[in-house]
């Protein structure tokens, strides 16, 4: 593994835990680290042709070990472009059901420039889904019918996550944000 992949793994896990963990973002994302059962992929690829083909080959990945719940597929040279990432996702959800992956696998979005739609770009709400790269969460469609079954009322989840952070102010969650996304989270 390239010194710069061990890089972007760091600073998607230092964000993970030091931020999506922290507040509590996803109340499920601690359980599967500590399980060690979350998987962090780099796909350096610059085309989105090669990206798609590289999402169904982590599709096929989780196919064959059941002991991994989710992989977070991270784009550190792709996707600059917000709009053109949220093309991607719309082509990438198309490809699962076309592969017969609907029901099976569903897809997070995560992107630094994440902005909900009719939102204002600094709202502190869109932080819950801003990350230091673009990056695609795949997620075991049973595994979220169980949490969704274990926690209860899932709905609650955003507007819990809008509310803390709208608290919190935009100023204080980008400087959380920005630490939270570093190499080292601490320095």
């Amino acid at each position: 593994m390239q010194d710069a992949d061990k890089t972007v793994i760091a600073q998607t896990l230092n964000w993970v835990n030091g931020f999506i963990v922290a507040h509590d973002i996803c109340p499920f994302a601690r359980r599967e680290l500590e399980r060690q059962a979350v998987r962090v992929e780099v796909v350096r690829s610059k085309k989105i042709e090669v990206a798609l083909e590289e999402l169904m080959v982590e599709v096929q990945w989780l196919d064959e070990h059941p002991e991994t719940e989710t992989t977070l597929l991270v784009f550190p040279t792709l996707f600059k472009s917000f709009d053109h990432y949220l093309d991607f996702i719309d082509l990438a959800e198309s490809i699962l059901v076309d592969q017969g992956y609907e029901g099976v696998y569903q897809l997070a979005s995560f992107h630094p420039d994440y902005c909900f739609a009719d939102a204002d770009p600094g709202d502190a709400a869109n932080y819950t889904n801003r990350s230091p790269y673009a990056m695609v969460h795949l997620l075991r469609e049973e595994s979220v019918a169980r949490a969704i079954d274990y926690y209860g009322n899932t709905a609650a989840i955003p507007e819990r996550n809008v509310a803390l952070l709208n608290g919190m102010g935009s100023d204080a969650v980008e400087q959380q944000w920005q630490r939270s996304c570093a190499t080292d989270p601490q320095g």
